[in-house]
């Protein structure tokens, strides 16, 4: 398989005109096909290609999509889990275990339906070495449709597996919901002010401040003015 669809929702419509035609699901330990009643175990099923996708407008807003076949039972289907910070664990841990499995798949990083505007091959998000122009970055969103358009806007400026760098515009007022982090993050202000706001404490983060979170602790982010920072998530390693 050698196509590259673009888009989350193209993406999904290539699939299914290639015969991936079923959503699967994932319950405990094993995926699930509610449409034929099939309960497929990691040893029935394999992974043949992973397309992730970056969103504009919340650094949580990132799928990734498995397109699985099952030789066993003849079928094919799509698997639409969340990368990064908002990947669900159950998922996670079942594809992990799949890892020895799918050494020949191939990862394609692509913008996700929300990012039209950005077309592929324009940033290099992981390299050696990778440069970033955070002046122009943040001109770039603050350009954007989705700056216009909504109270925020993101961009990823670096992605691997283990480190994820996003730039976070966020208009005065604007709230990023409690949650919690699948990794260490830090939040480094390079304009206006916001609250981080834990259980335990609330800091007020302004142009040259710096919070690090370990992981799983409940957060949540309030800009008390037009505000633009820097998340950064090392993910914590499956054990």
């Amino acid at each position: 398989m050698n196509e590259s669809f673009g888009t989350l929702s193209e993406t999904e419509t290539g699939l299914i005109n290639l015969g991936y035609t079923l959503d699967f699901n994932v319950h405990e330990e094993c995926i699930v096909c509610h449409q034929s009643n099939i309960i497929l175990p990691p040893e029935d099923f394999q992974i043949d290609r992973v397309y992730r996708f970056e969103g504009a407008s919340n650094p949580d807003d990132e799928s990734i999509v498995y397109a699985i076949p099952s030789s066993k039972f003849g079928i094919k289907g799509t698997l639409v889990n969340g990368y990064g910070i908002s990947a669900d664990d159950t998922t996670s841990k079942l594809v992990e275990k799949l890892q020895t499995n799918i050494s020949h798949i191939i990862m394609e990083n692509k913008s996700n339906d929300s990012t039209p505007q950005r077309p592929d091959g324009k940033r290099i998000l992981n390299a050696d070495l990778v440069q970033m122009d955070l002046n122009q970055f943040l001109l770039q969103i603050k350009e954007e449709s989705s700056w216009a358009e909504s109270d925020r806007n993101s961009m990823t400026v670096f992605k691997s597996d283990s480190m994820r760098i996003v730039l976070m515009g966020l208009h005065k007022n604007a709230e990023l919901k409690t949650h919690q982090a699948k990794g260490i993050i830090s939040v480094q202000v390079l304009e206006g002010r916001i609250n981080f706001i834990t259980e335990q404490k609330t800091v007020l983060l302004e142009k040259g401040l710096m919070i690090v979170l370990h992981e799983s602790i409940p957060h949540s982010v309030m800009a008390l003015e037009e505000t633009f920072f820097l998340l950064t998530l090392a993910m914590t390693k499956q054990k």
